[in-house]
């Protein structure tokens, strides 16, 4: 990266702000790559995003701030000063008296410990950013209230909560206010989201699935509209459900 930065006009023009999309990118590929489970795209989407943070912490050693090095060494007190079950007192290597805890102690301690560090989050979903696609923000602000026992005491109580937002929708449809409607669409997909979160399923992923589900069954769609010399526009919807049931019968 060194030589990079000193011969090539391109990675010497590079600031934090223009490589934050490229990085927001690369992270999507990689994303991409193991929901595909391609492996070995999915080495290569892992070397493109080290290389992001191999650049980071270049132009911050050029500027006198700090470098991989400190990356890396911040990275590894901080796991060890959220993982006290495993480095007891903090010290590396850690003692014997190592104890155990399930998964979801750790994640409920881990949310504890991040609040009483000097540069850790002050609020719960302080640590939950902005810019964060919507879906996988409400899965992640849901969790961290879980985490300080903000949750629902049964998950079966969750279905409740999903029918009344499902009501207010409805309600609102019919008023003409789409700034109401808005809010109310809202407050279903957070609620849909938290059913998701307290049934094991990832929202996002699942949402993923649905989508590449549709393609397949809107290609067949299409592609059979083709060879039959029709076109989509000039269908009825009723035209259309008969070659999209039989790409369902076909397992798309």
């Amino acid at each position: 990266m060194g030589y990079l930065r000193s011969r090539c006009s391109w990675n010497a023009s590079q600031t934090f702000e223009s490589l934050r999309t490229q990085t927001l990118e690369e992270v999507y590929e990689l994303s991409d790559a193991v929901l595909k489970g391609a492996d070995p795209s999915v080495k290569k989407e892992l070397g493109d995003l080290l290389l992001h943070i191999v650049f980071y912490s270049r132009i911050a050693q050029e500027e006198g701030r700090w470098d991989i090095g400190d990356v890396m060494e911040s990275l590894c007190q901080k796991m060890i000063f959220r993982h006290p079950h495993v480095f007891p007192g903090g010290v590396y290597p850690p003692a014997e008296n190592a104890r155990k805890m399930t998964p979801e102690e750790v994640s409920t301690a881990w949310e504890m410990l991040k609040s009483k560090e000097k540069d850790g989050n002050k609020t719960v979903l302080s640590g939950v950013p902005d810019a964060m696609p919507p879906i996988l923000k409400a899965y992640a602000m849901q969790d961290k209230a879980r985490g300080v026992g903000f949750d629902w005491r049964v998950r079966e109580e969750v279905w409740d909560k999903v029918k009344e937002e499902l009501g207010e929708v409805m309600e609102a449809a019919g008023e003409n206010d789409p700034v109401h409607e808005e809010e109310e669409f809202g407050d279903l997909f957070f609620a849909v989201i938290n059913a998701c979160r307290l049934y094991g399923v990832n929202p996002d992923t699942a949402l993923n699935k649905a989508c590449d589900k549709f393609r397949r069954r809107f290609g067949y769609l299409e592609e059979n509209t083709i060879k039959q010399g029709r076109d989509l526009h000039e269908m009825s919807l009723e035209e259309m459900d008969v070659i999209w049931e039989e790409g369902k019968s076909k397992g798309l």
